[in-house]
């Protein structure tokens, strides 16, 4: 028997990038960090919340409630519940008569202080508008032509201007209050009015207006990956690199 020499010559493969050893660990260590890395963040932020809330309440605790008076270590987030606990009292007593009288008594003083008296309504008017669920500030999300024509950037919708600054704004048309979130801190950024019929709302929450502004766009909405998903990677990728592996494998030359 002899070997054909018209055969062609068996083509090698092309090597395939991050295809050996070092390229699994790495596909495992990218894997692992996707999926570890939002947990650890997260339980980080909540430890760390937990953690002031404690530190704030603590000193106003006296010694004889603290659990460490009694244990020989400290419980974590008892500050927080005694927090919880106490602005649920403030609430119910503020929702009486008397708590209400107390409450007016205390506004009165402080709004004969003029240094004071623009900082508490201030602030008084924002936490109305945020926790009472009465207001409509930012529940919707539009875009706005800025900085440049062309050139559209993503606004929280607030509330609609009172009297004054209407009849003080140019035109006949009826303007919107709008706060533009700088990336990648959303808790920065411009605060202006534009005409309704400038801004073009869209379908998306707070949440992922705000999500998409700190990921700069690369976590776009909807685009969330399946944590199962995610620790799946790995395995899919060395599946399909033996699949190819296999499929690119010559043939041996057939002999006569």
């Amino acid at each position: 028997m002899t070997t054909r020499d018209d055969a062609p010559a068996p083509l090698d493969p092309a090597p395939e990038p991050h295809t050996g050893l070092m390229g699994r660990f790495r596909n495992y260590f990218l894997t692992g960090l996707i999926v570890t890395g939002p947990i650890a963040i997260t339980l980080y932020l909540v430890w760390w919340f937990v953690t002031w809330v404690d530190g704030v309440v603590r000193p106003f605790v006296p010694l004889a409630y603290r659990p460490e008076t009694y244990l020989p270590y400290g419980v974590p987030g008892w500050g927080l519940i005694v927090a919880f606990f106490t602005l649920t009292l403030v609430g119910f007593l503020a929702a009486n008569l008397i708590g209400r009288t107390l409450v007016d008594v205390g506004e009165t003083f402080l709004g004969r202080i003029p240094a004071v008296r623009a900082i508490y309504r201030g602030l008084k008017q924002v936490f109305e508008t945020l926790f009472s669920g009465k207001g409509s500030s930012f529940r919707k999300v539009g875009l706005v032509e800025f900085p440049s024509p062309g050139m559209w950037s993503i606004v929280l919708i607030s509330q609609s201007p009172n009297e004054e600054v209407s009849r003080s704004l140019p035109g006949q048309e009826e303007h919107v209050s709008v706060f533009l979130p700088c990336s990648p801190n959303p808790t920065t950024g411009f605060f202006f009015y534009v005409p309704k019929s400038k801004i073009i709302e869209v379908d998306l929450t707070a949440e992922d207006a705000a999500t998409l502004i700190m990921s700069a766009g690369v976590v776009q909405p909807g685009s969330a990956p399946d944590p199962k998903k995610a620790a799946a990677l790995a395995g899919m990728a060395n599946a399909a690199r033996i699949a190819n592996a296999s499929t690119l494998q010559p043939e041996p030359a057939k002999a006569e």
